[in-house]
């Protein structure tokens, strides 16, 4: 756009428009518009109502004043009493959680929960009864056996050869003579 052409008036509602297209129209700021009357009330209805409208909108800015005066004056006496904001949110978190633990819906959750973790419990215990089973049949097989005979030679040579005053353990291979290496940090 060129700088030139454009409307420079900034009370004019064609602010930055080309003036070729558009020309200024005065905008009257005095008098303000009223929308046409509702049908079926006269005038001395709506001028009633008006009124009524425009005392109620200023007890709203009043009732909004003496709220923020009061909010103040509260804030005050708790500054002075030495009441935290966080003390504060704590004691309405409390309550809040309260409110929600004798909430019915909090009661009905609690109860499908614990009904689920009871099931959930006899279902754990029941896997657990099988696999316990399954354990002392496998304890019982003759492989467990063949393997707990095996465990049971390699601890006795172990802790017989500690017993008798040596160190060395016998190689699975039958030669005795080979020692342990001494890692002893001192």
């Amino acid at each position: 756009m060129d700088p030139a052409g454009q409307d420079i008036n900034l009370n004019s509602p064609n602010k930055g428009l080309l003036s070729d297209f558009l020309t200024d129209v005065p905008v009257d700021t005095g008098v303000t518009a009223r929308p046409p009357a509702v049908e079926g009330l006269t005038e001395a209805e709506e001028e009633e109502l008006r009124a009524e409208l425009a005392k109620v909108e200023e007890e709203i800015v009043t009732l909004r004043q003496v709220l923020a005066a009061k909010e103040r004056h509260c804030g005050e006496l708790k500054k002075r009493l030495g009441l935290s904001a966080l003390g504060e949110l704590k004691q309405n978190l409390s309550r809040s959680w309260h409110d929600v633990q004798v909430s019915n819906a909090y009661k009905k959750t609690q109860e499908t929960l614990s009904q689920a973790g009871q099931k959930t419990s006899a279902a754990l215990s029941t896997v657990g009864s099988a696999i316990s089973r399954k354990l002392g049949d496998m304890r019982n097989s003759a492989t467990f056996k063949s393997f707990e005979d095996r465990v049971e030679t390699i601890k006795s040579k172990v802790v017989g050869s500690r017993e008798n005053g040596s160190d060395s353990l016998s190689s699975p291979t039958g030669s005795g003579d080979q020692t342990l290496p001494d890692h002893t940090p001192f």
